[in-house]
């Protein structure tokens, strides 16, 4: 019966997601419209290829077709290591000295960083500016304590702020944080405001999980007073199934932003495709980030990051694999085998984190659970994070440890937590969300550029 509700759900919520991969909002004022294209369906039966022309990321079109938005202007880059173009060339090299920059008079004057760093290989906070060695250039940190904003005497000299940042397609990735404070910034001084899109990894055909309890929201400006932690910034599903571009469009609706928001959208992209099909090379957003079958798997385990459990930081599959030194990683993976998810299978294993990030047993071996992807179309990962979550505290209630405002924010609310901690059953809890995940998803298509 269960294995029969579970299918029921996702027929449900796959259903909404086909509607909504063809619907499409218009165009955003003054930049390009995205390229018709051949979609690529989800599910089995006859597949049609997907296209043989590579996407073309944001930074690409921007200096093909819309330069004039740049155009004679001093411009301020927020971005990091994936901010390059289709070959690997990065959107800084690009602004500062490409041809097509240059003709247009176009002025690269500032430099900004998000969490991890310019080169996206720091796995700590209280980061500090760097120097572009190419540029000449300082690249000014926006991840100290936690995430900030460009600071307002950063930008009396500048004409108009572009982000091209990589999203993961999940609702606690830091770097949605800093696409906001950008807007914020760029509202505060009425300057211009450019995100360069790119593409939604883990495919924008899905929408799961919680909804964040509007409660644990928190949009505000950040300030030297109100720091804010870059995540928890909306109310929308963990797996929001948007693009970075999509999302900012999504905030300055929602949070009636006066921002002067141009999103410049990707070329040849279609919401069923996942990373590794758009001929774009997979640049590591994070240290933590190696795959995109990484990114699939983050959602699961990203709220345990608020817990006494590592979640294979240090080790060559993180956000894949859980464990601990008092886990009985058998009986945990048998419980999460008998429940049949779709997509996934648990295999009991070994591993030892290398100085880990989180700090978690760094330099032991410890028991774990592995998880091994059968198929990504019909992996749930929120779905799987709230069995992992009552499978744990089946087995292991006295041993594991939570933060419950850290893992709330992560998961969604306080509300799912503690019905999964008191022995709920996971698939209940997940069920009772499809309303409000239907309604989000129906709310987002008009925030959508693509198909």
């Amino acid at each position: 019966m269960k294995a029969i509700k579970r299918l029921v759900w996702w027929s449900a919520i796959g259903i909404g997601m086909v509607v909504a991969g063809c619907a499409r909002s218009g165009p955003p004022d003054g930049g390009p419209t995205p390229d018709d294209g051949i979609d690529d369906p989800r599910g089995g039966g006859m597949r049609r290829q997907v296209p043989d022309r590579k996407v073309r990321p944001g930074i690409t079109v921007l200096l093909d077709d819309s330069i004039k938005l740049v155009a004679g202007k001093r411009v301020a880059l927020v971005t990091n290591q994936t901010g390059v173009d289709e070959r690997g060339r990065r959107s800084i090299d690009l602004l500062f000295g490409d041809p097509r920059a240059l003709r247009a008079g176009v002025k690269l004057v500032k430099l900004f960083a998000p969490e991890h760093g310019a080169r996206g290989t720091e796995d700590r906070s209280g980061l500090g500016d760097e120097r572009d060695e190419k540029t000449g250039l300082v690249v000014h940190s926006l991840y100290q304590r936690s995430t900030m904003a460009p600071a307002d005497s950063l930008l009396q000299d500048v004409d108009v702020l572009v982000v091209d940042l990589q999203d993961i397609g999940t609702r606690t990735w830091t770097y949605v944080g800093v696409v906001l404070y950008a807007m914020q910034a760029g509202e505060r001084r009425n300057l211009p405001v450019l995100v360069l899109d790119r593409p939604n990894p883990i495919a924008g055909t899905f929408t799961e999980g919680a909804l964040l309890d509007s409660a644990l929201a928190d949009a505000s400006y950040p300030t030297a007073s109100n720091t804010t932690n870059g995540f928890s910034l909306f109310p929308m599903p963990l797996r929001h199934g948007l693009t970075m571009g999509e999302l900012a469009r999504l905030f300055q609706a929602n949070l009636k932003m006066s921002t002067r928001l141009t999103v410049v959208p990707m070329r040849n992209w279609r919401r069923g495709l996942w990373f590794d099909q758009t001929g774009l090379p997979w640049v590591r957003p994070s240290p933590n980030m190696p795959s995109v079958t990484t990114a699939l798997f983050y959602p699961a385990l990203v709220p345990f990051e608020a817990s006494n459990v590592s979640v294979g930081r240090g080790t060559d599959q993180p956000f894949q694999q859980f464990g601990a030194p008092w886990l009985r990683a058998d009986s945990v993976a048998r419980l999460l085998e008998d429940l049949s998810l779709t997509g996934v299978r648990f295999k009991a294993d070994r591993f030892t984190p290398d100085k880990p990030g989180d700090n978690k047993y760094g330099g032991r071996s410890i028991p774990g659970v592995r998880l091994e992807l059968l198929d990504r179309e019909r992996v749930q990962p929120a779905r799987i994070g709230a069995a992992i979550l009552w499978a744990l505290a089946r087995v292991h209630r006295d041993s594991l440890q939570i933060n419950g405002p850290g893992f709330d924010r992560r998961m969604g609310s306080a509300r799912m937590r503690e019905a999964l901690l008191g022995g709920a059953d996971p698939d209940a809890v997940l069920d009772r969300l499809l309303p409000a995940i239907v309604a989000f998803e129906k709310e987002a298509r008009r925030f959508h550029l693509y198909r």
